[in-house]
């Protein structure tokens, strides 16, 4: 394997077999042999899962890469195999660097011995020796933040307790891979936070990331790539915001429809290095407006690339635009000023408690903020009739710096099936923020900071001492 190749996956399956009872597991063990003896052919008594079917990818040394997909389709068996804990039924995997798994977080603690005792061994399971241990310990003891619980028997610690004790433990092994199950959902948010800092920080070193979350936020703030897997099968690898919205739009497909998007998915896969708009890169600016305060404008060739359009359930989107508080058409934006964005919506089924809603993302899919016409779904529209037309708009004023921007449209409400997505586009709509000739905001969003400076004697500094 190349020395710059972490992770290498190669043509992975992974077979389980299912039995209706163990009675049928002990026939399995017993009958089969005696009737290939017989010379018959054996008989099975159960049937065939496959968790993974020939999934294939590399992953280069200090890349950062998500696996996200439904339930069930089989990204803790593909991390597992990598781990080690788990052996495939065909296929290999190759890993070159010391690998460190946060995956079942506390499952392998023994809950009669002691935090500090579970520590030593935990790590010494993940390859660190005893010198190491001392030399990280207080640094663990400080990261799980439990306090003096740290010398109790890990059987009176809070399932939250454990599992911050196991993450800290495992991040502070300095792998060269690391290795994640849903293990960024620990703890509070002050926790969390720490949770993520401490993992940019070992990106940030040259390691090799590969992890498995249900949140696409997360995916699209912390990877280079993400790698789509549906029923076993990898459907597709792209940049984090195109795999996450054709997740998203698999996810809310109805169950009907979800073969044929899984087929539109494998064929849009190979068009994923297309630029994100029409016209070149996201954040190109023609030569006349780089240094220039402009007024605001449209541009009929600025149009996204990359929208993605959800299964209707009784309910369409049409014509979505930025308009000028006067109504005129825009996607030329001025920083610091206020607009419209509108959509229409026709109904071609009744819904209950609809609400609208819209969200702004940057070129990588973060997801800056948006609005909705109502918090909870008893405060939405009670009832909507089948041809309803409605007009949706939402005023938002324009703190953004310069830069390319996407937006979305959506409308959720209940139907038979309960609150879904009744139509949902990502990517529908595009501006442009036009760089500004005077302030020295920096970032994505404009906080109107405004510095101070001031030059103090050595006596004034005295005073103020």
């Amino acid at each position: 394997m190349s020395t710059e190749i972490a992770i290498r996956v190669s043509n992975l399956s992974k077979c389980y077999h299912i039995y209706n009872t163990p009675r049928d597991r002990l026939k399995q063990f017993a009958i089969p042999p005696l009737q290939r003896l017989a010379g018959k052919t054996p008989q099975l008594y159960y049937r065939e899962f496959w968790a993974l079917k020939n999934v294939s990818f590399e992953i280069g040394k200090g890349e950062t890469v998500g696996i996200i997909g439904r339930n069930g389709s089989g990204k803790s068996t593909l991390l597992q195999i990598i781990c080690g804990t788990l052996f495939p039924t065909h296929g290999s995997v190759e890993t070159n660097g010391r690998v460190a798994a946060l995956l079942e977080l506390g499952a392998g603690f023994n809950p009669q011995f002691s935090g500090r005792e579970n520590v030593y061994m935990n790590a010494a399971v993940l390859g660190l020796g005893k010198q190491e241990v001392d030399e990280r310990f207080d640094d663990i003891v400080a990261f799980a933040d439990i306090g003096q619980f740290i010398e109790q028997p890990v059987k009176s610690y809070s399932s939250g307790m454990m599992v911050r004790l196991a993450f800290a433990v495992a991040i502070h092994v300095d792998p060269e891979i690391l290795i994640v199950d849903e293990a960024l959902a620990v703890g509070d948010e002050l926790f969390q936070r720490k949770c993520f800092s401490r993992i940019e920080a070992i990106r940030d070193k040259g390691a090799t990331i590969l992890f498995v979350s249900h949140s696409g936020s997360t995916i699209v703030e912390l990877c280079d790539r993400a790698v789509l897997l549906d029923a076993g099968e990898k459907l597709a690898v792209g940049t984090p915001k195109q795999i996450v919205s054709r997740y998203q739009k698999l996810l809310y497909a109805p169950a009907g429809n979800r073969e044929a998007i899984r087929e539109e998915i494998r064929q849009a896969a190979a068009q994923f290095n297309l630029p994100g708009a029409v016209g070149g890169e996201a954040h190109a600016y023609p030569a006349a407006i780089e240094h220039a305060q402009q007024e605001e404008s449209f541009d009929p060739s600025l149009k996204p690339a990359s929208t993605i359009e959800y299964e209707s359930h009784g309910a369409y989107i049409e014509s979505p635009e930025v308009l000028t508080l006067s109504g005129e058409k825009v996607n030329n934006l001025v920083r610091g000023k206020t607009y419209r964005y509108a959509y229409n919506v026709r109904f071609s089924r009744s819904a209950s408690n609809v609400r609208f809603g819209m969200l702004i993302k940057t070129t990588s899919g973060v997801e800056l903020g948006g609005g909705a016409t109502a918090r909870v779904p008893g405060d939405g529209l009670p009832y909507v009739e089948a041809d309803a037309l409605y007009r949706v708009e939402f005023r938002f004023r324009c703190v953004l710096n310069a830069g390319m921007y996407f937006m979305n449209a959506g409308v959720v409400g209940e139907v038979s099936e309960g609150e879904t997505f009744l139509h949902r586009l990502t990517d529908v709509a595009m501006f442009r923020v036009l760089p500004g000739a005077e302030g020295c905001s920096n970032g994505v969003v404009d906080f109107e900071c405004y510095p101070e400076i001031e030059l103090r004697s050595a006596a004034e500094q005295e005073a103020r001492a």
